[in-house]
């Protein structure tokens, strides 16, 4: 839908259907570069239909068919900017990688200081420790060990992982502070172990000896964080709801597969079966968690917070310190939104706590997006609770899942363009 803002309202009744997912967007991500850097040895199938993926797969057949000079316009897409920074210093050619203005003020320079310290040759074309990045490709490795934050972004350490085998030295990568997102990490691994790459990691270290890779197909999960938002909707909905997620599974790659666990708390049942979970809202309102810790799963902080605004469940949530350099300043937007039905998140020592003490319902509520395809899918399932709620630039949630609100429309939502 091609429109500024949509009107959501739902008119009330359980919920029972089917919602195929699109596949994940982490998973496929990482493994177009994994299949670019191996020529297309590794295979992959149940590719993403999200924005990101498109632009990153457009981007990656560009630069494998030019033979100059390349500007490579990344738009949104903050994984893209991650990945291919890496990626590009290692292939013969000069680029200059820029994208939308907030790309522009989201920092990397953490990961091109590591890369520099292993021989990329990087510059800035604008402002120091931010994209453009004028890139001089085919850099020669001249270490094979790196120090780099791991509290910051985990994005960060999978660009460098994913380039590890090809690098004629490997390469090991000593994490110091925290890991944030750690599953992230954990994923890229499982996915280079899928193509036969093997890794020690030992404490703060993890290393990847140069290999080659074996002819693999990779098979992309539905995604998680796209099944978080239909986890919310059952949470908000009547006893006897249902919906059945295909293709999903109970040992995911995915650390957004943590929904199962926080959801529990509001009384969502999973059970997998058939190839997929199914998801009810039963009466056992599960284990009334106060504390939540979003440090391996960030991307669920929106969904779970605005959840627990309309429930009226008074909450404590921490590992919230990446939401800020996101596609917008995640914890001030939920903070802007919130506050339209008297909610509030107040940040205190690094812990945020929400009060929904005196929450109100008002007949309508117009939700801002802030060009963030979370804040848009996050609020979205609201609708059930308040009368009418409108969603400011809905195509925003083209970056991870295109077919969101005529999925909504399937289970019954009422969508008009306002």
């Amino acid at each position: 839908m091609n429109t500024r803002t949509l009107k959501l309202s739902y008119q009330g009744g359980k919920i029972n259907d089917t919602v195929e997912l699109t596949g994940s967007k982490s998973e496929s991500n990482r493994a177009l570069i994994l299949s670019a850097l191996s020529k297309g040895i590794i295979q992959i199938k149940n590719l993403s239909n999200a924005d990101d993926t498109v632009t990153l797969c457009d981007v990656l057949k560009s630069i494998q068919e030019s033979k100059a000079n390349l500007t490579v316009d990344i738009g949104p897409a903050g994984t893209a900017m991650r990945f291919l920074t890496a990626y590009l210093s290692f292939v013969p050619g000069n680029f200059l990688l820029t994208g939308s203005e907030r790309m522009k003020q989201r920092p990397i320079g953490i990961l091109v200081n590591a890369l520099r310290s292993i021989g990329a040759s990087i510059k800035y074309t604008e402002n120091d420790g931010y994209p453009p990045l004028n890139i001089d490709g085919g850099a020669q490795q001249t270490h094979d060990q790196l120090d780099i934050r791991g509290d910051v972004s985990s994005q960060y350490l999978s660009a460098l992982l994913l380039i590890a085998p090809f690098l004629p030295l490997g390469l090991t990568l000593n994490i110091t502070g925290d890991l944030t997102s750690k599953p992230y990490v954990t994923m890229t691994l499982q996915m280079l172990a899928e193509a036969g790459i093997q890794h020690t990691w030992d404490g703060n270290s993890i290393s990847i000896s140069h290999q080659e890779v074996k002819k693999t197909e990779l098979h992309v999960e539905p995604d998680w964080s796209a099944a978080s938002y239909w986890y919310a909707i059952i949470a908000l909905s009547p006893i006897g709801s249902s919906l059945f997620l295909p293709g999903l599974k109970t040992n995911s790659l995915q650390g957004d597969s943590a929904i199962v666990d926080i959801l529990a708390n509001f009384g969502v049942v999973s059970t997998f079966e058939n190839n997929g979970v199914k998801i009810e809202k039963s009466n056992n309102q599960g284990k009334q968690q106060t504390l939540f810790n979003f440090k391996e799963c960030p991307d669920l902080a929106q969904t779970v917070i605005a959840c627990c605004a309309v429930l009226g469940y008074n909450a404590t949530f921490t590992g919230l310190e990446t939401l800020k350099i996101k596609e917008t300043d995640r914890i001030r937007a939920l903070q802007n939104e919130l506050a339209k039905f008297n909610v509030t998140l107040m940040e205190e020592n690094e812990s945020y706590h929400l009060n929904t003490d005196n929450k109100t319902t008002p007949d309508s509520i117009r939700i801002k997006t802030y060009e963030d395809h979370r804040m848009a899918m996050a609020f979205a399932p609201l609708a059930i609770h308040f009368n009418e709620l409108v969603i400011e630039d809905p195509e925003v949630v083209g970056k991870s899942y295109p077919a969101f609100w005529t999925h909504l429309e399937q289970i019954g939502f009422t969508i008009s363009n306002q």
